[in-house]
């Protein structure tokens, strides 16, 4: 397919669920709209796959849960689209019991707490410290798609000044341990300061401060939902809509450079060249830089292994008062003590993989059987997705498949070390005889799906206020650049890490105001 124009009102480059929410928007707004892939599908990270031959399941195969999404962009979207509420938070193993967070059960929660630590005292700290998250989240959250507020707006929307010092001005190292007693549930807390981000808990850049701030205000309460159908129903639904109010979309169309003269520009592509009035760039502004031909700033970090598997069956737990059903329906804790998560962060600093990887895990099938085929549902079989913390790109760059075979092997004996058998038994068997095991380290991400180092987040998180006073539309919806007529509209943007779309509704909103 080549553009059907010279021009159009707007380009998008990049065709994650980002872009596509762009492109739905400006199409809408009655705005003529090109957008340019360079893979053969839309969607990005945010994408299904059936990956194991034989066997007929739909994976999330990279992003994989969904809190960020405003309901508001589903419904200004007309978007077949539907998430489902875990009813467990979480589940932590540790020795032959574990720590269960049940959101259906107060009571049981409360004794899961008080047989892990011998007290009510860290469930009641838990219970008082995510009700005050939680407002934050309803003061927070609705900001996002509002122009981006200073940051005394923002603190006076919060309108709690011992969370707001909390969470934006002492490093959250602070808070947990003066709130918390327990080395799990401090080490549960601090897992939210993590995904994707490679730090600790006292790092005095804020840094784990930024991420867990995302954590917990998505949709004004925190939670961390199931797509219906899989990531890739998103996508598809995102595409579907973007289409059908007239956005022109090609894929397998890589852009190889914009040029901007301040009032319009140029987009270079596998095509030819197409321009247009704004440019908006759902790439990471490592990206962005190259496409610019403008001196790369150094690249960022990502942090994370992802595991993928199929299972022929749930394994079993050592702690035999839990149901591997609960355990794994929501988010399964392993090696994330406090104390854990700080010895494998400096293991990464120093170079190593480390000894006890920290991870999560979660069984998408439990809450939404619809991603698996009937047959494949009747045979018993689950997904398990693993997401792996202080696994540094540094540490693949050297000998990347020997690095990951390393980290996947000591990450599955962690595993193992809180089973009651070993996760190896579980594995279905794809058409070929191997076992339905796909590992992503951050270097595999930056090949597959071009995220800079690996980043999930294309760089490092901002706090959701403006650091400046510029009035123009980029910086007043958190989306500009140096270049006038060129917005980001991906992760990269202020507010745009995650699945939620805001970077893409908020670069649409910037360019209808221009």
């Amino acid at each position: 397919m080549t553009p059907k124009r010279s021009s159009y009102d707007v380009v998008i480059v990049g065709g994650g669920h980002n872009g596509l929410v762009a492109a739905a928007y400006l199409a809408r707004a009655g705005r003529s709209v090109l957008l340019l892939e360079k893979e053969p599908n839309t969607g990005g990270a945010a994408v299904s796959a059936r990956m194991f031959p034989g066997i007929d399941a739909r994976v999330s195969r990279y992003s994989y849960l969904v809190s960020l999404l405003p309901a508001r962009i589903v419904r200004d979207l007309g978007l077949r689209f539907e998430v489902r509420r875990r009813r467990i938070s979480s589940y932590t193993p540790v020795g032959a019991g574990g720590l269960l967070v049940d959101t259906g059960s107060a009571e049981r929660t409360r004794a899961s707490f008080a047989r892990l630590t011998g007290s009510d005292r860290d469930f009641r700290a838990w219970t008082d410290f995510y009700a005050a998250t939680g407002r934050l989240a309803e003061r927070v959250f609705p900001t996002l798609t509002e122009p981006l507020p200073s940051r005394a707006e923002l603190a006076r929307r919060v309108d709690d000044p011992v969370m707001w010092e909390a969470i934006f001005e002492r490093p959250l190292g602070e808070t947990i341990e003066a709130t918390f007693a327990d080395d799990t549930v401090r080490g549960v807390v601090l897992t939210d300061a993590l995904i994707g981000t490679f730090t600790h808990a006292h790092d005095p850049a804020l840094l784990q401060n930024r991420c867990f701030l995302y954590h917990v205000i998505g949709g004004g309460t925190g939670d961390w939902d199931v797509p219906v159908g899989g990531m890739g129903a998103l996508t598809d639904a995102l595409a579907a809509a973007a289409g059908a109010a007239g956005a022109e979309i090609i894929t397998g169309c890589a852009v190889t450079s914009i040029e901007t003269d301040g009032g319009t520009a140029e987009v270079a592509h596998d095509q030819g060249v197409t321009g247009a009035g704004h440019v908006l760039v759902n790439a990471s502004p490592y990206e962005l830089e190259r496409l610019l031909g403008t001196p790369a700033s150094p690249k960022p970090e990502g942090a994370q292994l992802k595991l993928n598997m199929v299972l022929n069956r749930l394994p079993r737990l050592r702690d035999s008062a839990v149901d591997p059903r609960d355990a794994f329906a929501g988010t399964f804790h392993i090696a994330e003590s406090y104390t854990e998560l700080e010895r494998a962060y400096r293991e990464a600093v120093a170079g190593r993989i480390p000894s006890a990887p920290p991870a999560e895990i979660y069984c998408h099938t439990l809450t939404d059987p619809s991603i698996l085929a009937p047959e494949a549902a009747a045979a018993g079989l689950h997904t398990l997705t693993l997401f792996g913390l202080h696994t540094p790109a540094r540490l693949f760059e050297s000998d990347p498949v020997a690095a990951k075979a390393a980290a996947v092997k000591a990450t599955l004996t962690q595993l193992d070390s809180v089973l009651d058998e070993p996760i190896a038994g579980c594995l279905a068997r794809d058409a070929d005889g191997a076992p339905c095991l796909e590992a992503k380290s951050p270097v595999d991400l930056e090949r597959d799906i071009g995220l800079p180092g690996g980043h999930i987040f294309h760089r490092d998180l901002a706090f959701p206020y403006s650091e400046d006073d510029r009035d123009d539309p980029g910086s007043r919806w958190g989306v500009g650049t140096d270049r006038k007529t060129v917005f980001l509209c991906g992760a990269g943007a202020v507010r745009g890490g995650g699945v939620s779309g805001i970077g893409g509704h908020n670069a649409a909103m910037a360019v209808l105001e221009s």
